[in-house]
């Protein structure tokens, strides 16, 4: 073990070496990292395999934005890891507000949904990814049953019924009672398990960036469903928000080649001005949008979490915090084994795959209904659907019961 450029350990081993470990964690991601720290007291020994370098800290914002459920909160403060942030940095999103299309001053018909009515003190935080990643990763290398094996990327996984086995590029080979997928949506575990995907395209992109705004926000995230995109504006620190604008690759393409300025005005427009002129303080970036499906996410030996087990349209602010739901479903699994010494017995797993599929399935047909429901130029589903957003506002229970489900 030594020290590395930033400071922080790492583990080094002799190449052919094998190492013994109960639980194999493929990427140090967000959700996978979130596994690791949330199994600190399982009496578990861990290897986390992360091909990229530590997190690092950029000054200014960080152009990825995620929206934090008050239970996946919970579940990040109960792992030792919320903590760490620095809270100046955290804005909470007290209220929520959706439009439609099609009203005089371009709003159309809208939704509210209200920290207050729901009876909790947020519906959400934003934070920036980098600095929750540092936070995660911070907390594994203080973690005594962790070993974090970097920068290092697989090349085979064999399964077998006692053990799994993960060979290492460099040589080095890693035996594990059970492997986790948390390597993203181009899983490289999926596909060694034989755990098929079908991704569904969108035919969509989704273009972030982060501004300064004229107005200020008062902690309300704003969301516009339009014929040709779906634009949310999140609520950061001071008068900043973080915008996710999903729309066709061609208006991606031509969002991302303009200037600053042009940018904010864009962008200004298309929110009808809601929080006065916008300024930009990071650059636009983009990424493919897309569904992936799978009728399982357990093989032998092999769990899949986080985006290497779903993805979806983020137009409910929803993806990341799925992926945490299944890390706390496992951890919550693995913590409570009792008798069961294995964590990677196949009737574990399949406890583990039955919990988290009707939430999954759920938050992906939602997105895709809303997704289809909304991003079109037929009238009559225009008028249908600011009528349904109009029903939905006006009565409480139902929109409790839509609302529910997002804050765990």
């Amino acid at each position: 073990m030594h020290e590395d450029s930033h400071g922080k350990y790492r583990y080094d081993w002799p190449m052919k070496i094998s190492m013994q470990y109960d639980v194999a964690i493929v990427g140090a991601g967000l959700v996978g990292a979130s596994l690791a720290a949330a199994l600190k007291d399982s009496g578990l020994s861990l290897a986390v395999v992360e091909a990229s370098a530590p997190p690092i800290l950029e000054e200014g914002w960080d152009s990825r934005i995620y929206a934090i459920s008050p239970g996946s909160r919970q579940f990040l403060s109960q792992a030792g890891a919320w903590q760490r942030l620095d809270q100046s940095r955290v804005a909470a999103i007290e209220d929520m507000r959706i439009f439609g299309e099609g009203s005089a001053n371009g709003n159309g018909q809208e939704l509210e949904f209200s920290a207050y009515q729901m009876g909790v003190a947020e519906l959400a935080c934003t934070l920036e990814s980098s600095a929750l990643q540092r936070a995660l990763w911070d907390l594994l290398q203080e973690q005594d049953n962790v070993d974090l094996v970097h920068p290092a990327r697989c090349r085979k996984l064999t399964m077998t019924e006692d053990a799994a086995a993960l060979e290492l590029e460099d040589g080095r080979h890693l035996n594990a009672k059970l492997v986790v997928g948390a390597d993203g949506r181009n899983s490289w575990v999926r596909k060694e398990a034989g755990l098929s995907a079908s991704p569904l395209d969108y035919r969509q992109m989704g273009v972030v960036a982060n501004f300064s705004c004229e107005l200020p926000h008062r902690g309300i995230a704003y969301q516009w469903f339009q014929k040709d995109g779906i634009l949310a504006l999140l609520p950061l620190p001071g008068k900043r928000v973080s915008m996710v604008w999903s729309v066709s690759p061609e208006k991606s393409e031509s969002l991302l080649a303009m200037p600053a300025e042009q940018l904010a005005e864009a962008v200004s427009s298309s929110a009808h001005r809601t929080l006065g002129m916008l300024q930009v303080i990071t650059p636009a970036a983009s990424f493919p949008l897309r569904m992936m499906t799978l009728p399982r996410i357990v093989a032998q030996r092999v769990a899949l979490i986080g985006d290497a087990a779903h993805n979806m349209h983020p137009l409910a602010g929803q993806g990341v915090n799925t992926g945490f739901r299944d890390a706390r479903e496992l951890s919550g699994l693995l913590n409570s084994r009792g008798a069961c010494t294995d964590p990677g017995d196949r009737f574990l797993l399949r406890r583990y795959e039955r919990k988290r599929r009707e939430d999954i399935y759920t938050m992906q047909a939602t997105t895709f209904g809303l997704k289809n429901l909304f991003c079109n130029d037929d009238p009559l589903l225009r008028l249908l659907r600011n009528a349904g957003l109009a029903a939905t506002d006006r009565i409480a229970p139902l929109k409790k019961m839509l609302m529910q489900h997002a804050l765990n």
